[in-house]
């Protein structure tokens, strides 16, 4: 939560080199980056794809430790990267910013007053096929820092739809639409505040015409996930789309069915799929008999497709 409401993320596509400094109130940090440049919006898919998994483990019962093994082709495949060798090399770039970008803050998870200075990762361990070089086996160590908030369940979950925003302007409006909307009727913060939350570096006016660009854009595709944004008199209002809404409302599945759903989606986050699944019903406006039924059906066909679209991979 902490990361998806200040700017620990640089928003370049291109290496940044820059020292970060932000100020909220009495809440700050300072961002270092490596000799790789800063730690990016899309390094973050890492961090979002190892929370997952531990917080699977934690909803199944499972004990969670620091160090995580990896598939490298269902996190490739989960987070709409490139499947081929050029996927790898980014991954590889990804876990080098995350793993030497450091962070120093006073943002706490433990109710605490202290200072705290991590990287995002503390190391990671890549074994790959030596012929070809694809990544085969892949074990990460999170920072304490991470690990904490894990622990103390400080987390929220995201739309898979997420993984599908190119642009890490669009990324950072759906965090903090997700942060501080959630289910609310609408949330409003104004363009200087927007500016600082997303680590922009843009002038106040190229920041301005960045979101009219991308509201412009979001009311014709409609592609960002569970929330519509407008301009108001110079103040940015966050709605959450019905659908959105209408997800939460179908009545909650039973522990039978979360065991059943996790025989036919073996290795993968049936509470994901959940989510997942309540924002297809929503949007497709089903009214299911049954709900338990139709979710199972729903897992079945999701790990097909997933098995045939693997399979033509390799």
């Amino acid at each position: 939560m902490t990361s998806m409401e200040h700017p620990l993320f640089s928003l370049s596509t291109k290496a940044d080199m820059k020292v970060r400094e932000y100020r909220n109130g009495d809440k700050w940090l300072t961002i270092t980056p490596s000799t790789y440049g800063l730690a990016t919006v899309h390094d973050r898919d890492v961090l979002i794809y190892c929370i997952s998994q531990c917080m699977s483990a934690l909803n199944n019962g499972r004990s969670v430790t620091r160090t995580l093994e990896i598939d490298p082709w269902r996190f490739l495949q989960s987070t709409n990267r490139m499947k081929n060798a050029k996927g790898n090399d980014l991954l590889r770039d990804a876990l080098r910013r995350l793993a030497g970008t450091r962070v120093e803050t006073n943002i706490t998870v433990s109710g605490e007053q202290s200072i705290n200075n991590f990287g995002l990762i503390d190391a990671f361990n890549i074994t790959s096929k030596t012929d070809t070089g694809r990544i085969r086996k892949l074990e990460i160590t999170l920072s304490d820092w991470i690990f904490d908030a894990i622990q103390a369940q400080q987390v929220l979950t995201m739309s898979p739809q997420y993984f599908q925003l190119r642009k890490p302007i669009e990324r950072r409006l759906y965090e903090l639409a997700r942060k501080h909307c959630g289910r609310q009727s609408k949330w409003e913060i104004g363009l200087d505040k927007l500016k600082l939350k997303t680590g922009s570096t843009s002038t106040d006016k190229e920041f301005k015409r960045l979101i009219q660009n991308i509201l412009q854009d979001a009311t014709l595709h409609d592609h960002i996930p569970e929330y519509s944004f407008t301009l108001e008199d110079g103040t940015m209002v966050v709605r959450p789309k019905s659908p959105f809404l209408n997800a939460e409302r179908l009545p909650s599945l039973s522990p039978d069915t979360h065991e059943v759903a996790r025989r036919h989606a073996a290795g993968l986050d049936v509470y994901f799929l959940e989510s997942e699944w309540r924002l297809w019903v929503a949007e497709k406006r089903l009214k299911l008999r049954n709900p338990d039924a139709n979710f199972i059906k729903f897992c079945k066909t999701h790990v097909k497709r997933l098995s045939e679209t693997q399979g033509s991979f390799l």
